[in-house]
């Protein structure tokens, strides 16, 4: 079954890993950021990472290396653990994605990217995407899931079948996705699970959005969203294929 994108997520520019700044003690997906956007009116972007005890952690990187003063792989450390990271914006501490659901509370809509487990879009997927299921069960605000792995949003599919759901895709550069086979990254190319996982929309790399294939998906009636807007100038350009942006580092009119 398909669920639509809701209009929240189309009508004002969705901050990636939420509007950070960590110049002033905003890192991403924290909640200093968070709430940031919900100030600025934006809509939110978070990552999701699952931590050594199973816990859907919110972070982007797969080691602690570049945003905290930690190291080493992010799933070797549990949550309690990663709560106590001191991040280089000074911030200390890797939210939960139940402490964000519960400080975000409806007030912006929520646009959650499960990272992929399987280390090459494959199938070894399904723990993280469970536990995200089970905390979205009780939350009212507006939400919608979307991964890069698309066996990812198939579990969604299973097991969250109400929450819209959807790709993230890009053009899928050799030098950007060097863990991934070059048959892999030509199947990924073409987004061929879009209707097999039942999604209503992508978020595509927005230097690609001219591709033939996003342009059929917008035919077809697929909502196209689009990341990573830094510039007025690029969203302007982003604006003649995309229903909304994904951005950071500048803060949109």
């Amino acid at each position: 079954m398909k669920i639509s994108l809701p209009d929240a997520f189309l009508k004002s520019p969705i901050a990636h890993r939420a509007l950070h700044d960590e110049t002033k003690g905003r890192a991403e997906n924290n909640l200093a950021a968070i709430e940031a956007a919900i100030e600025g009116g934006f809509g939110i972007e978070i990552d999701i990472q699952q931590s050594k005890d199973g816990q859907a952690m919110v972070f982007h990187d797969y080691h602690l290396d570049r945003l905290t003063e930690a190291t080493g792989p992010f799933a070797q450390h549990t949550a309690a653990e990663l709560g106590q990271v001191r991040f280089r914006s000074g911030e200390v501490g890797v939210p939960t994605l139940a402490a964000v659901l519960n400080h975000v509370a409806g007030r912006a809509p929520l646009l959650i990217e499960i990272k992929d487990q399987d280390g090459v879009m494959g199938p070894k997927v399904g723990p993280l995407e469970r536990e995200v299921a089970r905390l979205l069960q009780s939350y009212a605000g507006a939400v919608a899931v979307m991964s890069f792995n698309p066996h990812a949003v198939a579990v969604l599919a299973e097991v969250a079948p109400g929450i819209p759901r959807g790709l993230t895709t890009c053009g899928y550069p050799p030098q950007d996705w060097t863990l991934l086979s070059e048959a892999t990254r030509v199947r990924l190319r073409e987004i061929p699970d879009f209707d097999r996982v039942g999604a209503s929309f992508v978020s595509h790399q927005w230097t690609d959005l001219a591709s033939e294939r996003i342009q059929d998906l917008k035919a077809a009636g697929a909502h196209i969203l689009c990341w990573t807007i830094r510039s007025a100038s690029e969203a302007t350009d982003a604006a003649r294929y995309a229903e909304n942006i994904t951005f950071e580092g500048y803060v949109p009119a």
